[in-house]
């Protein structure tokens, strides 16, 4: 009896699943979002969104007008700065004030005479930080620059320093610190969780407001069995679109190489969607109406997605909202895709990850069925 039931069970969600795929088939409107946020989305958020400098403009105030001086204004190069602008000290704050320039280099007179008399000249930089990724980074690459042509020009070796002590830098995953690499990837994650939560709730809504739901309460269908059906059709859906995304745009498109495994990424994206797209039934269950749905859905995906490390670090947020996001799934997926993605990890670094995703889908689910049970009954 037990088995017949549970056969009876795993046939009725497999139909129902199907009626969800055929219903969300006949929607333009989801699948056009759908196709946006994984293709031109992740395509428009890799190349639009930058985080190191390129093509900042900058003006130079040549004092000096010596050789030491020429050589730091043609260092100034693409694809980092565009070509320099020499102009006059009295143009300086009008043209930061414009915003015509990010950087102002002001090179003082006799700034070769005083290097090679071993003096310390000193080489003003005026910055416009309402640019601020711009400004921060650009600082950086404008003193280092500096250091390395001042020092070719007094003919000292470019690893001498002060201390006895040689810095050397080396970049795993991303040697070329191209935001592309990192903007496309978690831009695919980011969408995973915002359309988890749109695609079940509005299927959720979508049978009450057509009063399909009536339909299903004189069908020999129960509670979990609605739900689940939503649950594994609509995370289908995604998980199918995500691995599109991620051999099609990511890969070939945007020429991003993938590290890790993609089965194993794939395998950790469908636990987070169980969890995402539970979430999403239980927050439909307490929306009576697509609006309220939205009003309630659109802060859940923001904070998860902001606050989950996908764009910032967790590391460098508040003390009280790392606790807080460390309950959030969001967090351990994004975690998961970051170490699976970008440095090739194995199941055995992101277990835990995937064990606390499911754990907090189980979560999910339980209270989704008891509120999805609930409506139900209301409306019967």
């Amino acid at each position: 009896m037990g088995n017949a039931r549970l056969t009876r069970w795993f046939a009725n969600v497999y139909r129902l699943g199907v009626k969800e795929l055929m219903s969300l088939a006949r929607d333009p409107v989801l699948l056009t979002l759908m196709l946006f946020c994984f293709t031109f989305s992740v395509y428009s958020v890799a190349h639009g969104v930058r985080t190191e400098v390129r093509n900042a403009a900058v003006a130079v105030i040549d004092g000096d007008g010596s050789q030491v001086s020429r050589r730091i204004v043609q260092a100034l190069q693409p694809p980092y700065f565009l070509p320099p602008i020499l102009i006059d000290r009295s143009q300086a704050d009008a043209g930061l004030d414009r915003g015509a320039f990010t950087f102002v280099l002001d090179l003082p007179p006799g700034l070769e005479s005083d290097l090679t008399a071993g003096r310390q000249p000193t080489i003003g930089l005026a910055v416009d930080a309402t640019a601020m990724t711009q400004a921060g980074v650009g600082t950086t690459y404008i003193s280092n620059i500096i250091d390395r042509e001042v020092t070719a020009f007094l003919g000292q070796s470019a690893t001498s320093s002060l201390v006895p002590v040689e810095v050397v830098i080396r970049a795993y995953f991303n040697p070329n610190f191209d935001s592309a690499w990192f903007m496309s990837v978690m831009q695919v994650v980011q969408n995973v969780t915002i359309l988890s939560i749109i695609l079940v709730g509005a299927a959720v809504i979508r049978e009450r407001e057509r009063g399909t739901i009536e339909h299903l309460l004189v069908m020999p269908v129960t509670a979990s069995e609605i739900a689940a059906a939503k649950i594994w059709a609509n995370g289908l859906v995604i998980l199918v679109s995500v691995a599109l995304s991620l051999h099609f745009v990511v890969q070939l498109w945007l020429g991003v190489p993938i590290l890790g495994s993609v089965p194993l990424f794939l395998t950790a994206a469908a636990i987070y969607l169980f969890a995402t797209t539970a979430l999403g039934v239980l927050l439909a269950t307490i929306a009576n109406s697509m609006p309220q749905f939205a009003m309630m859905a659109i802060p859940c995906f923001v904070v998860m997605n902001l606050l989950s490390g996908a764009t910032t670090p967790i590391e460098s947020m508040p003390q009280f909202f790392q606790v807080v996001m460390k309950v959030l799934p969001s967090t351990h997926f994004v975690a998961a895709a970051q170490a699976v993605l970008y440095r090739g990890a194995g199941a055995d670094i992101i277990w835990p990850q995937m064990l606390l995703m499911a754990g907090e889908g189980a979560v999910f689910l339980a209270l989704a069925l008891s509120r999805f049970r609930l409506m139900l009954a209301r409306q019967g």
